[in-house]
């Protein structure tokens, strides 16, 4: 009973920031409409767009683009909805979500966005038969929401009996991992390496699983215009260059930019995996557009 206490106040904690950040986010920013914005996040699947605008590519492509961050994806897709972005880095479980309920989008390209279920090191979890009666953050009609399901599922545990925590803030559940206030949470890179540098554990990586659950996103209606078709092939093509750049240079040569807009220290950043490769824009594979049909249609059947 008291863990169900602790659960819900920290449930209700976390919306009402959540909450909080939409609002001065969105409300208070006032649109510009000649630039093609995009709504960002703090991870590395950003990288690409974070490197176009810091090197100029952008505007040698004779493309304005204005980049917002947000702290998480509910954030970007609210920014979407009402029309203060054109683009979104997201995932498919939240923009499928969003294209079930009537708002037309267009997968510009899957990404390299992936997750990690990290585990406290406070809470001694090695493997995920251990998760019974323990705290795991997500994030509701998210990836994070699919994977902790297929997490329980494989390991035979009574749903009834893991307590997932809703917390958006990418940013929060880095800090509540280091603190041991939760005990396991599902986390993007570099997060995920900044966990495993202070000590946590990690029991799935989507990269393993040869899950790509990332996802490029822009609002259908808003790429109507001629303009604006022109702004997103200028755009695409810049990001493209970027990709190159990364693939080409290392991640250890963006440190700085890595440090300062995922909020890492630089060991992270050196830590990070050797594998991590950016791909020209490319829409998202099939398998993981079934994945994501398959789960949402059991979600609703349930």
């Amino acid at each position: 009973m008291r863990q169900t206490i602790v659960c819900l106040l920290l449930g209700a904690m976390m919306i009402a920031c959540s909450s909080r950040q939409v609002t001065e986010s969105i409300d208070t920013t006032p649109v510009d409409t000649a630039s093609l914005k995009v709504a960002v996040m703090p991870t590395l699947d950003c990288l690409p767009l974070y490197v176009a605008q810091d090197r100029g590519l952008f505007a040698s492509d004779s493309v304005d683009v204005s980049l917002v961050v947000y702290q998480a994806h509910m954030d970007c897709d609210t920014a979407l909805l009402r029309g203060r972005v054109e683009g979104m880095m997201s995932d498919l479980v939240r923009t499928e979500v969003i294209r079930q309920q009537g708002f037309p989008l267009r997968y510009v390209s899957a990404t390299n966005l992936s997750w990690q279920l990290v585990t406290s090191q406070l809470a001694r979890i090695k493997q995920p038969a251990q998760l019974y009666d323990k705290m795991v953050a997500m994030t509701r009609f998210s990836a994070t929401a699919l994977l902790a399901d297929k997490i329980v599922s494989e390991a035979r545990l009574d749903s009834d009996h893991v307590f997932f925590i809703q917390v958006n803030d990418v940013s929060v559940r880095l800090s509540m991992l280091e603190t041991g206030v939760m005990d396991a949470l599902l986390m993007p890179e570099p997060q995920a390496t900044q966990a495993r540098l202070a000590g946590c554990y990690v029991l799935m990586d989507t990269d393993a699983d040869d899950m790509h659950l990332g996802v490029m996103a822009f609002s259908e209606s808003a790429l109507q215009s001629p303009h604006r078709q022109a702004q997103l092939d200028a755009f695409v093509h810049a990001y493209n260059a970027a990709c190159d750049s990364i693939n080409s240079h290392g991640l250890a040569a963006y440190r700085d930019l890595i440090t300062t807009y995922c909020g890492v220290k630089a060991a992270t950043v050196d830590s990070l995996p050797s594998h991590i490769r950016y791909e020209h824009a490319s829409p998202p594979r099939l398998s993981d557009m079934e994945t994501v049909a398959n789960w949402l249609r059991r979600i609703r059947e349930s």
